[in-house]
């Protein structure tokens, strides 16, 4: 009976060896996998703060475009013109060029994390009646 009781020390202090080395082996991978879905999540993140950065700039580019057929309506002779105004913490700087009745605005919209974002209209203004009338022919963002 003594030799049976040495066998099952044997192989019992074998077995608590490997189930260490498994525990150890399950750890790290349960690690890796941790740290890879940080990874993914730290990405997603980013690429949503991207997003709304560049939608900010479009907004400040489209306020810009707004200022600019406000002042148009109001005095048709803006051609020529540049405009740069601070707004949201942000910039926008919009240009009008072209002769009468045909006008061309481009808005340059900047937010404050630096993300750019131009957007273009082509206009005719009717300049019989007051304020002016504004038709737009095209209009392209970027």
């Amino acid at each position: 009976m003594s030799e049976t009781y040495k066998i099952n020390m044997r192989l019992v202090s074998r077995n608590n060896g490997s189930a260490l080395l498994l525990v150890v082996f399950v750890a790290a991978l349960l690690s890796a996998v941790v740290m890879g879905m940080l990874q993914v999540t730290t990405e997603d993140l980013q690429a949503m703060s991207n997003q709304v950065f560049a939608a900010e700039a479009q907004e400040i580019a489209d306020a810009g475009m707004h200022d600019m057929l406000y002042r148009v309506r109001k005095n048709w002779q803006w051609q020529g013109y540049t405009v740069t105004e601070n707004f949201s913490g942000g910039s926008y700087t919009v240009t009008a060029t072209g002769t009468m009745p045909n006008l061309f605005l481009e808005s340059t919209g900047t937010s404050a994390q630096g993300f750019v974002c131009k957007v273009r209209a082509d206009l005719v203004v009717d300049q019989s009646s007051y304020p002016y009338p504004i038709r737009i022919e095209n209009f392209r963002v970027n």
